[in-house]
């Protein structure tokens, strides 16, 4: 497959999982589901892992599993904790902040000199993120102090959880060249998973599986065979193949999926705080990036021309 194509189906089913998973956590509490996700995902990828399988050694064990800490337990965890509290559409917004991050680890661990532009673009980025986490205290009477709280925290929560798919990329980027993207992928949902047990007994103690509705199961399916077994091993695909730095552009279609989603499933619809804080955080990515020609098709064409 495409890289390319692959990473777009990816984006297009990670912006629709933002309303799902909302949805889904009404009925079923975070960490059961995050369970239950990764855990019966890891066993769809067995047969691909098994077809692809290497010998590992411990040091490539151990980047694999901190990968998994990274994209499962704390990507995953501080997204459903934070979808509990905050509107789903902030969620790939936030998480579109990615790039920027990315750069900035970059330059930390490859000590390059910044350039003028990127900085601006990062301030730029960095204030349109701070609109949308700071958002319920901006809408006058709409919200009671504690539903101000409530919110703030939720978006502070994906902030956590972008970061948790920064860490990720960039492990992941140098792992894969050392093993299958199939293998790799199976190992994190495993571990991933396995780090959810503690907290889905605790989940169990106040919640019966008697209790699953319809909500409870569409959470479940979409986590199971698309947003894990499926999204994540076209993401992995796709990093393994593409640059780094440029896998980022493609989180821009997740806002538009998340929002056409959540209008008629959740009755969540964009105040002028959250289309402001996007403007501002895509505006300081492509200022920050100057590759406003980096966009998807421009890929697709470029990767059609490299492996001609």
């Amino acid at each position: 497959m495409n890289p390319v194509v692959a990473l777009i189906i990816t984006n297009l089913i990670w912006g629709a999982a933002s309303p799902v998973f909302k949805l889904a956590l009404t009925n079923i509490p975070p960490f059961t589901l995050a369970f239950i996700r990764f855990f019966f995902a890891s066993f769809l990828l067995l047969p691909l892992a098994l077809k692809h399988w290497q010998k590992l050694n411990w040091s490539l064990l151990g980047q694999i599993c901190l990968g998994g800490l990274f994209s499962v337990t704390i990507n995953v965890g501080f997204f459903f904790l934070g979808l509990e509290k905050t509107q789903s559409i902030n969620a790939p917004v936030i998480a579109s902040s990615q790039p920027i991050f990315l750069y900035l680890f970059a330059l930390l661990f490859l000590q390059e000199r910044p350039k003028k532009h990127i900085l601006w673009g990062i301030l730029i980025s960095f204030i349109g993120v701070l609109v949308i986490i700071l958002s319920p205290f901006l809408v006058d009477g709409k919200l009671k102090l504690t539903g101000e709280l409530k919110m703030f925290e939720g978006n502070l929560f994906l902030l956590i959880a972008t970061l948790g798919s920064v860490g990720h990329t960039l492990i992941f980027k140098k792992v894969l060249k050392k093993v299958s993207c199939q293998q790799a992928t199976f190992i994190t949902f495993l571990f991933g998973s396995l780090t959810f047990l503690p907290f889905m007994f605790n989940d169990l103690k106040n919640w019966q599986f008697a209790s699953l509705n319809s909500a409870g199961w569409l959470g479940i399916f979409f986590g199971v065979f698309l947003s894990s077994a499926l999204a994540y091993s076209l993401f992995n695909y796709g990093i393994s193949k593409i640059p780094a730095q440029e896998v980022g552009i493609f989180s821009y279609i997740d806002p538009v999926a998340a929002v056409i989603i959540a209008i008629p499933l959740l009755h969540e619809f964009p105040t002028v705080y959250f289309f402001l804080g996007s403007i501002l955080v895509f505006g300081g990515i492509l200022l920050a990036e100057k590759r406003i020609h980096y966009h998807p098709f421009h890929w697709i064409k470029r990767y059609q021309t490299i492996k001609n």
